[in-house]
């Protein structure tokens, strides 16, 4: 009997810790998922104004495929279950200068998953 109370008393005493490892770990990939959006946008921004589009609109990176800023895929483990995509859009505002709608603007989003399941997303309006 004894040893019943104590294993129940073990496992509410172990709970919080595993749990608390759990959420340490999943902070740890939506920081590595935020940090991949940031340095994924920081290659559209490089990107000419006209090209970006054409170059970027629709790329993906599949799971266990994703690139450093060089092109070359990431070998460290920690990278391997992660894949990006990215959509960019023209934004069309109206003007004043007569003519009724013009595409002054991109709108560039990128999306992080980690096994399939999105964790992070960044988008950036940028100027033409």
């Amino acid at each position: 009997m004894a040893m019943v109370i104590l294993g129940i008393a073990a496992a509410g005493v172990l709970l919080p810790f595993s749990s608390g490892a759990s959420a340490q770990a999943e902070g740890t990939y939506r920081t590595l998922a935020v940090r991949l959006a940031g340095d994924l946008m920081e290659r559209i921004v490089s990107t000419p104004r006209g090209e970006i589009i054409a170059s970027w609109n629709g790329y993906v990176e599949p799971q266990g495929q994703v690139t450093d800023a060089s092109g070359a895929v990431f070998t460290d483990p920690i990278y391997g279950q992660f894949s990006r995509e990215i959509a960019c859009d023209a934004v069309y505002t109206p003007q004043e200068s007569g003519v009724p709608f013009e595409s002054g603007f991109i709108l560039a989003s990128v999306r992080v998953y980690y096994q399939g399941r999105p964790v992070a997303a960044l988008s950036r309006l940028l100027s033409r």
